[in-house]
């Protein structure tokens, strides 16, 4: 993941990342580790090397737990989550439920918007990518997010809540392509396969089944 689309994307899920700046105090380190190992655990995570990706996750967690504060653990373990709905990995965001009653207010709303559960009220609580799509629902908002990871978790909410059109999820896809993201690239690809199959149209699921067999070619995940 490029850098610049890292931080946005870590600033919008968490307020973990933070730039020193010379007129302020210097960051502590528990907080530049943290950054950078959530960073690299993302990297991971989109590339598909599950073993990197778990290791920097604890890295992180370690450095935020020396706080002391669960909310700010809570907002760790939502990135994490975010990345995973990105990919189509359906299931609930056991880690930060479990760090749910110290969460912030923007926290739980987010947690629920993942899980496809927001109440229309709480969508200002929201990171501001992710607002018009959870109150139109309407997956033509995508091409209004700049963030390319933003852009793909708001399709993979879309796609859990059974409102992700064909249009959708090509652009998740071709999100995920441009970014050389391997583990959300499969994932939406075999959708597109999936939906190919079920149309009877076997030239198109064909066409797909090899842009698949080229992303796999560079490396099983791991």
């Amino acid at each position: 993941m490029q850098i610049r689309t890292r931080m946005r994307f870590a600033a919008v899920c968490s307020a973990l990342l933070l730039a020193a700046c010379s007129s302020q105090p210097p960051v502590p380190d528990w907080q530049m580790n943290a950054q950078g190992s959530a960073q690299k655990a993302l990297d991971a995570y989109l590339s598909g090397n599950t073993r990197v990706e778990q290791l920097e996750w604890e890295r992180a967690r370690a450095e935020v737990a020396r706080t002391g504060r669960p909310d700010l653990l809570a907002r760790l373990e939502l990135m994490r989550c975010a990345a995973q709905v990105a990919s189509l990995v359906a299931g609930p965001c056991e880690r930060f439920e479990a760090l749910r009653p110290d969460a912030a207010e923007p926290e739980r709303a987010y947690a629920n918007y993942l899980a496809g559960r927001l109440s229309p009220e709480r969508v200002p609580l929201l990171p501001e990518a992710q607002r018009k799509v959870a109150a139109s629902g309407d997956a033509a908002a995508l091409a209004g997010i700049e963030d390319p990871l933003s852009r793909l978790v708001a399709a993979g909410v879309l796609f859990q809540g059974g409102r992700a059109s064909p249009a959708a999820i090509t652009a998740a896809t071709d999100t995920a392509s441009a970014q050389g993201w391997r583990r959300p690239l499969l994932a939406w690809l075999g959708l597109q396969v999936q939906r190919a199959e079920a149309a009877g149209d076997a030239e198109a699921a064909a066409a797909l089944r090899r842009r698949v067999a080229i992303v796999e070619q560079g490396g099983a995940l791991k």
